[in-house]
């Protein structure tokens, strides 16, 4: 298994006043070819919106788009006739397929953080739809929920909103924990698809404030086979490990850790 650490000062970054956002990714003005995706993973921004601010409408297509919210309130509208508040616990995702329009603004007097996630479907030319899932801290709680997973995937419903992870039509599962201090969380890589190494992000959500120069607070330490890798805040690692193989995820600092995991093709 290999393990390569993506540090958070070394994101791309900037802060506009009304935004403080990290880039993993290529995006905007932030552009490294070292940098650009990780399989059909392309964008995963850090976002710190200020109250009555936000991202004005402005047009997407086929991407499959989606929002975490961290804290704060982010209210969504766009062309289908969709408007609504999103809090701590909702993932939101736009499948835009054909093209869509769609705006994203703080809601209330409190900044919001969320992340924005971009992936590149499997199929274009899509009808766009829209989908929003709701999981509770509980949920999380020192164990992997499923937010995210395949459209095709068994129990997973294309509703507007339901149960159970948000579908996306594209090779990607999406993991969520708040990992408490000593605890530790395995995850096997998938056996089934195509038989090649498998492809994982790990990105540990900096819950302390916007710090573009040094990660600070969480501490959380990643292993497989040989390969031992400790993150901060803000900090992520790309991960390469074969079909059936184990990797853990523990909490070595002294506060939980909200920790998201990517499980890619």
């Amino acid at each position: 298994m290999k393990i390569v650490p993506r540090r958070s000062h070394e994101r791309g970054n900037a802060d506009h006043g009304w935004l403080k956002t990290f880039h993993t990714f290529s995006f905007a003005m932030y552009s490294d070819p070292q940098h650009d995706h990780f399989g059909c993973l392309r964008v995963l921004n850090e976002d710190r919106v200020e109250p009555q601010t936000g991202f004005g409408t402005h047009p997407h297509r086929e991407f499959e788009i989606f929002s975490y919210i961290v804290s704060g309130q982010l209210e969504h509208q766009d062309s289908m006739g969709n408007r609504e508040i999103l809090k701590r616990g909702n993932l939101q995702m736009t499948s835009a397929g054909t093209g869509i329009r769609h705006s994203e603004k703080c809601y209330g007097p409190e900044q919001v953080h969320f992340l924005q996630i971009w992936s590149m479907p499997s199929t274009r030319g899509l009808t766009p739809t829209y989908y929003t899932r709701h999981f509770s801290d509980d949920e999380k709680h020192d164990k992997w929920a499923l937010v995210v997973a395949p459209a095709d995937a068994a129990d997973v419903s294309e509703a507007r909103d339901a149960s159970g992870p948000a579908p996306v039509h594209a090779p990607l599962s999406l993991y969520a924990t708040l990992l408490s201090p000593s605890k530790s969380l395995p995850h096997t890589f998938p056996t089934a698809g195509s038989g090649l190494a498998r492809k994982a992000y790990i990105h540990v959500v900096q819950t302390s404030g916007y710090n573009p120069k040094q990660a600070s607070g969480t501490h959380v330490k990643v292993s497989g086979d040989e390969s031992v890798l400790e993150l901060r805040e803000g900090d992520g690692a790309y991960i390469m490990g074969e079909p059936g193989k184990e990797m853990v995820v523990e909490n070595v600092g002294g506060s939980v850790a909200e920790i998201l995991l990517f499980d890619v093709e």
